[in-house]
């Protein structure tokens, strides 16, 4: 049933009942008005579950001391419009009006609606929410509006975790740290008749998961930062009473300047000294959690058992945060949410081939079922956990500069060549080469592969190139997938089918031939394959053997040659690229992910070719 909308209904108890909490704004929000009895909206509304935000678009200070946008008449005009809470402007506000005009004022009598801002794409979304990237019309300043929807709030029982997440941004932004400004910041609340809205700062490279997803994982160095940056600001939270309960890369996102900004604090949990959350409420809280959707990799097991959570359970997802940057997935994954907590409960889960040693040690310190036996459990609260901060995998991080540092650029971890070879890829593409990769771009690309020899003027013949690490498969697997790879003919690796050189009545002649003797065709959606093969596809350090189909269309299919299963394919569109790193790596690049090959047999530089002249019959050459 519709919930009622008339003054006493439950939208407006709910909306006076999430503005109480709020009795004195700190300095990242504005002072919630008294509800109208009656009338179209109550002015201010509960804080965002969610934000994003940038340092750029940062205009809160501490203590209360706002600075206002200094239009003299507005509050006026906005009571009028019913948009002001009747009561006086604090005097901050009044002297902020002799100053220069400032973005979204953190302490000011001067209320908004929806109808300030321009609202431009949606750039999140949540259970019952939709986060907005919008522009202020008075200061063409950009930021991200979470829009929350009443009726679903009341009819997901969710009032609660609205009511949270603003008392810790509330908290948050009362005691902001100098040395660990890695949280979003609200800067205003308001809300009309059906719906709440929160304005936050803007995050413009958004969640740290996609960054993740796109290089496959992180090299050490940059892995090394940014754990040291989610260590500080766990410090400062824990030291102010807040557990986080819910971190995971989606909740961390990166601000203009690629530092970290915590987000989504709807199932944290708070300590006071005058009133401190019970036992009951807190299970209260989690009986009405319907799942784990999104967050079950990152659940410590005392949260599975019913156990009260501390301290120690966002440490724990600290130690999957860490693992995942370095191996491309987190710890603990399998088909469903319950194999995940059952191997979360057995404490199941293994390090691939490759993984660093001292970030190996670090995560098996973390993820440690008895939740006082973690590394830094024991620490004194509001010390910023150092023994965690003395452990060998942060040798080298200053954490008092570290907010002043600049992040290192995010390269992927990726197996050397050599058990000796550094894990990293420096190679990157210099911008004053020609474009393309005809015969005499791979003179070249073998040229630049022969000056890596010690005898540079000597031929390296294809089968002389560094040894690829070995895949995690098994032994009975590999016998399996070799068995598959005698099958397919080796000529045509040897000469590669142009779509340029074939005529109408080839490409029907062929394909009639694929139709009958390529037992790959199943996969091909009636195209005709130009190019085969087995590679090995990497998903941080694990890999996985696909036979890789270039197609017309064009497409790029991949399929498990064991269980005969095709598994996706490769995005095509003109900004597609493809590098070539040796005779047997290349990697794919996407807009949104890149894509990281190896070719067992050396022939990466074919593959790249094939590719790049798909490209161009597909989309022209770059102009």
């Amino acid at each position: 049933m519709t919930p009622p909308r008339g003054p006493t209904g439950a939208l407006e108890r709910t909306a006076a009942s999430v503005a109480r909490t709020e009795e004195v704004a700190p300095a990242s929000a504005v002072p919630a008005p008294v509800p109208a009895a009656a009338g179209p909206a109550a002015p201010a509304a509960p804080a965002a579950p969610a934000a994003t935000t940038t340092s750029a678009t940062t205009a809160s200070t501490a203590g209360g001391q706002g600075q206002g946008l200094g239009r003299p008449g507005m509050q006026q005009r906005r009571q009028r419009n019913g948009h002001g809470n009747g009561q006086a402007a604090p005097s901050a506000a009044e002297q902020a009006q002799q100053g220069a005009p400032q973005p979204l004022p953190p302490q000011s009598a001067l209320k908004r609606s929806p109808k300030d801002f321009i609202f431009g794409k949606v750039i999140g979304e949540g259970s019952f929410s939709m986060v907005y990237l919008a522009k202020d019309i008075h200061t063409n300043k950009e930021y991200a509006i979470k829009v929350c929807d009443k009726r679903h709030i009341i009819r997901e029982k969710k009032t609660e975790y609205i009511k949270r997440e603003k008392e810790v941004l509330n908290r948050l932004g009362s005691n902001q740290s100098s040395t660990a400004p890695f949280f979003v910041k609200l800067f205003c609340t308001f809300q009309d008749m059906d719906r709440l809205y929160f304005v936050l700062s803007y995050a413009k490279r958004g969640e740290l998961l996609p960054h993740i997803n796109k290089v496959g994982s992180f090299d050490i160095e940059c892995t090394r930062f940014y754990a040291a940056e989610i260590l500080l600001a766990l410090g400062h939270l824990h030291s102010l009473g807040i557990i986080h309960r819910d971190l995971k890369p989606e909740n961390i996102l990166l601000d203009e300047n690629m530092h970290i900004l915590i987000t989504d604090f709807g199932s944290a949990k708070m300590f006071n000294d005058d009133q401190k959350e019970s036992d009951e409420e807190d299970n209260a809280m989690r009986k009405r959690r319907n799942s784990f959707v999104g967050t079950a990799q990152y659940v410590s097991p005392e949260l599975l058992t019913d156990k009260s959570a501390s301290h120690s359970s966002d440490l724990w997802a600290l130690g999957c945060i860490v693992y995942q940057m370095v191996a491309g997935l987190p710890p603990f994954w399998a088909r469903s949410e319950y194999l995940i907590f059952q191997k979360i409960l057995r404490l199941e889960y293994e390090f691939p081939d490759g993984f660093s040693t001292s970030a190996r040690d670090l995560v098996e310190k973390l993820l440690v079922l008895d939740p006082k036996q973690r590394l830094g459990a024991n620490d004194p609260p509001g010390e910023g956990y150092p023994s965690i901060r003395a452990h060998p995998f942060f040798r080298g991080i200053d954490f008092e500069k570290l907010s002043e540092n600049i992040p290192p650029p995010i390269y992927p971890y990726l197996p050397g060549t050599s058990q000796h070879e550094e894990m990293r890829s420096h190679y990157r593409v210099p911008d004053h080469l020609e474009p393309g990769l005809d015969d005499r771009q791979l003179t070249r690309l073998l040229g630049l592969e022969l000056q890596n020899s010690s005898t540079p003027n000597e031929a390296a013949p294809r089968k002389s190139s560094p040894e690829p690490v070995d895949p995690p498969v098994t032994s009975e697997r590999q016998r399996k997938i070799s068995r598959e790879k005698n099958k397919v003919s080796t000529a045509p690796r040897r000469r590669n089918i142009s779509i340029q050189e074939l005529s109408p009545e080839d490409i029907a002649q062929r394909l009639e031939k694929q139709i009958k003797e390529n037992q790959w065709h199943q996969f091909t959606e009636n195209n005709l394959i130009l190019k085969q093969g087995l590679v090995d596809k990497r998903k941080g350090l694990f890999a996985r053997r696909r036979m890789l189909l270039l197609t017309q269309g064009p497409h790029l299919y991949y399929v498990d040659p064991v269980n005969m299963v095709l598994k996706g394919e490769i995005p095509w569109s003109p900004e597609l690229r493809v590098e070539p790193k040796n005779f047997k790596i290349f990697f794919v690049h996407t807009p949104n992910r890149t894509y990281y090959l190896e070719d067992p047999e050396g022939y990466a530089l074919e593959w790249c070719k094939a590719i790049e002249d798909m490209r161009i019959s597909s989309y022209g050459v770059d102009s």
